[in-house]
């Protein structure tokens, strides 16, 4: 102990990687925080509910895509927002993108397709969030509820925020996560994407 308070640079080292240890444990738990809070039960209405894509396979969404479709529709059919925007876009080679499968399968299910809009932009989450904001800037739309899976809350909301959207997050359980360790994991991955955001502005 006494040669590394001796050592200029291994007293350098060891404050870095405190500052980096402490960093990664505040950020993991602002992220369970965050999935565990639901900004629906305290916002009752908003401009638009916008669904962060997931996978489908040649138009069919995925059991984790389809958990958040069921749970805007929800939103939707208790009157929280009068539209419902799905975005993502798609692979090359696919036959349908995130966004066109996402409302396709609303329609299925009932919802008039004047209340369904799909903006099939983005590969990634922001260039997704991008679209949706000037989308919704072209309509003087200000708020959504952001609906995708638990972990993500804290980062998509940080993302919608910066790009001047009032942002609420309400995201599933559904099928987001069957077990402690795809949680686990899920918790972990998203600290590090947000840790990764909030530097890289990527």
């Amino acid at each position: 102990m006494d040669a590394i308070r001796r050592h200029p640079v291994l007293v350098t080292i060891a404050a870095v990687a405190a500052a980096i240890v402490t960093a990664f444990a505040a950020t993991g738990v602002a992220v369970w925080r965050a999935a565990h809070t639901d900004d629906a039960s305290r916002v009752e209405r908003v401009d638009v509910i916008l669904v962060l894509g997931a996978a489908q396979y040649n138009g069919d969404p995925s059991p984790v895509f389809e958990g958040r479709l069921r749970h805007a529709e929800l939103l939707y059919e208790e009157g929280r927002a009068d539209t419902i925007l799905v975005l993502g876009g798609g692979a090359p080679g696919d036959s349908s993108t995130e966004a066109e499968s996402g409302r396709d399968w609303l329609l299925a299910e009932g919802l008039p397709s004047e209340s369904v809009v799909a903006s099939p932009v983005g590969t990634t989450t922001l260039e997704s969030l991008r679209a949706a904001a000037a989308w919704m800037g072209n309509r003087g739309f200000h708020s959504a509820f952001l609906v995708s899976d638990p972990w993500h809350n804290l980062r998509i909301k940080r993302m919608a925020s910066d790009l001047g959207i009032e942002a609420y997050a309400s995201a599933t359980w559904q099928s987001a996560a069957r077990t402690e360790g795809t949680r686990l994991g899920g918790y972990v991955r998203e600290t590090l994407a947000y840790l990764y955001y909030r530097f890289s502005g990527h």
